[in-house]
């Protein structure tokens, strides 16, 4: 079951992860969405990763504006986010938590940022690419 603490979660982890990638051309809302794809394809696995959609978000190491050294961590935890990008995270939040819009990213349940080698995506094969953001379904 999904709360509103948990729409609340997903659309700061969304807001944390991509909000720059929002006014990318080739990035967008869809760049939004994708993200929620991957906590949502997670959530969904019931695996290791969390058995809610804020247990997937709040895992340690695994959505770095969740990190406490990270520069997203202190702004995440404000209580009110008065940013019109914020209020499109939290539509999004809700519409794919919801299935309401579909999933971009093909099952993906990992990505990282272009530029950057995570040890696990070493002989991965990227199954979709949007903005900055390279997503991967590892089984």
């Amino acid at each position: 079951m999904i709360e509103d603490c948990d729409i609340d979660v997903l659309a700061r982890t969304i807001y944390g992860e991509a909000r720059g990638e929002y006014f990318r051309a080739d990035g967008g809302i869809a760049s939004l969405i994708a993200i929620a794809n991957v906590v949502m394809n997670r959530f969904n696995q019931r695996t290791w990763f969390g058995d809610s959609v804020t247990g997937v978000c709040m895992k340690p190491w695994q959505f770095s504006c969740w990190n406490k050294n990270d520069p997203n961590f202190s702004l995440l935890r404000e209580p009110f986010i008065s940013d019109a990008v914020f209020a499109h995270c939290v539509k999004v939040a809700e519409q794919v938590a919801f299935d309401e819009w579909p999933d971009l990213t093909g099952g993906a349940n990992h990505y990282h940022a272009v530029g950057l080698s995570p040890r696990w995506s070493n002989g991965q094969k990227p199954c979709f690419q949007i903005g900055r953001h390279i997503f991967y379904n590892i089984i």
